[in-house]
């Protein structure tokens, strides 16, 4: 077994199979990457994703105000501007592209994957347990960046901007630096309260799946 194996949030990761593998390997992301992917299923994903924005950043704030350490602040306050700036505006010019009009984004009903994950992002918040927020935080950002390093460095510049930045924004040097310090605080405090760590990391991972899923009910049904 190797050190990486060993570590406490690896081993969360395990047990969550295969929601993680299948939820990594959906054909969402395949299909985002080789374009091919259809343009009402991305409308879906992208308004449902957005719908939770701000859940996240209520997460990310409970997660400051928790934080047991000075420096875990910096990193996690130097996150929320990220999500706050660079994420949303992605979304916004999505949405332009796509003829995706305010009023069809304020109309269409939450999905149950959608209702479920602001659910257990205000649950975490008002847990008041660092190593909760985490643990839903962690499954956030770092099963995006699993799933988005499939993607070459060079990507096809047939693909729209949608497609290409949607992976460009979960990947590279400063992404995998958020992962690798939630993955840390979390292999630090989590171990203390494990069986708080599993659940809502479990729950996060299915949510994850399920997500991808329904964004696909919109052409399934036709």
């Amino acid at each position: 077994m190797t050190i990486e194996d060993q570590r406490f949030t690896a081993k969360l990761r395990q047990e969550s199979e295969p929601n993680w593998t299948n939820a990594v390997q959906h054909r969402f992301v395949h299909e985002l990457l080789n374009g091919s992917i259809h343009q009402d299923v991305l409308r879906r994903y992208l308004i449902q994703d957005h719908r939770f924005l701000d859940s996240f950043l209520a997460l990310l704030g409970a997660a400051m105000a928790h934080a047991d350490t000075f420096d875990a602040r910096i990193t996690l306050g130097k996150f929320v501007g990220l999500v706050a700036g660079g994420e949303n505006t992605y979304f916004e010019r999505a949405f332009q592209e796509l003829g995706v009009d305010s009023e069809r984004r304020s109309s269409d009903p939450d999905s149950a994957p959608t209702a479920g994950f602001k659910a257990i992002m205000i649950e975490a918040s008002k847990s008041g347990s660092y190593a909760a927020i985490l643990s839903v935080l962690s499954v956030a950002e770092w099963l995006y960046m699993d799933w988005a390093s499939i993607a070459p460095k060079e990507m096809s510049e047939s693909l729209s901007f949608v497609n290409r930045e949607w992976f460009e924004l979960h990947r590279g040097a400063w992404f995998e630096g958020v992962v690798a310090f939630l993955r840390s605080e979390l292999d630090r405090v989590g171990p203390a309260n494990e069986e708080i760590c599993r659940d809502y990391f479990s729950r996060a991972v299915g949510l994850e799946l399920e997500f991808f899923n329904d964004a696909y009910t919109c052409i399934d049904k036709k």
